[in-house]
């Protein structure tokens, strides 16, 4: 009964958020793209800052709004994984939405499934959520920035150090919500985004995540916030 009425308590707030992150895709990262091909952008650069654009505004706003407004994982769950579905089917039907979709690659897909996987089971270790967020901010925000970073200076999707350094400052930000473990896992984080061969949407989450799990389990004081501003 406690869980039938969390969800109902959520399903408001769920559904706003479903209108919002369809606006997202379908509407804001798509203008994005066309104003980046208007100023005179390849389409690979301007697709890049369409899909960067929904990791900023679609994953991790959404994210960062689950411990204040959400009471169970398990409507964000299915909303992840609906995502998923979505971007996984216009890949399989040969319906691109050009504007951030890569026809190499699904990482928005792996995006969409680790978000969905982390908030679900870190939820029942740390039902405040923070645990699984922060990771998930990592991913959406810090390798955003720094896919923004990069776009911005070389016009194409490439490791470079100006944006591995953006990515530190913005995860350390970030990160010191969870204290000492939150900086070292945006430090660590950073470094493993430079791996090209794997895809950082799996990666980056999954390393922070494993950092403070171990934190959470054998180093408690070092999830102690810290506070950066004041």
């Amino acid at each position: 009964m406690q869980i039938e009425n969390s969800v109902l308590q959520d399903l408001p707030i769920t559904t706003i958020l479903l209108f919002w992150n369809l606006f997202v895709i379908f509407f804001i990262s798509k203008w994005v793209y066309s104003f980046a091909v208007k100023k005179g952008r390849t389409e690979h650069s301007a697709c890049y800052f369409g899909r960067k654009v929904i990791h900023f505004l679609s994953g991790g706003l959404t994210a960062l709004l689950l411990p204040f407004y959400f009471h169970e994982p398990y409507l964000p769950t299915i909303l992840a994984l609906g995502l998923a579905l979505m971007t996984y089917s216009t890949h399989k039907l040969n319906k691109l939405l050009y504007w951030f979709q890569d026809p190499e690659n699904y990482y928005e897909v792996d995006f969409c499934i680790i978000w969905a996987a982390i908030v679900f089971f870190t939820w029942f270790i740390d039902n405040s959520f923070w645990l699984g967020v922060v990771p998930l901010l990592f991913m959406a925000w810090g390798d955003g920035i720094t896919g923004v970073v990069r776009n911005l200076k070389y016009g194409k999707r490439i490791k470079a150090w100006e944006g591995t350094y953006a990515m530190i400052i913005l995860d350390s930000i970030i990160g010191a919500k969870l204290g000492i473990a939150g900086i070292i896992a945006a430090i660590i984080t950073a470094f493993v985004e430079r791996i090209e061969f794997l895809d950082d949407n799996i990666t980056v989450p999954l390393t922070a995540l494993a950092i403070l799990l171990i934190a959470k389990f054998y180093f408690p004081w070092l999830l102690a916030p810290i506070t950066l501003f004041g």
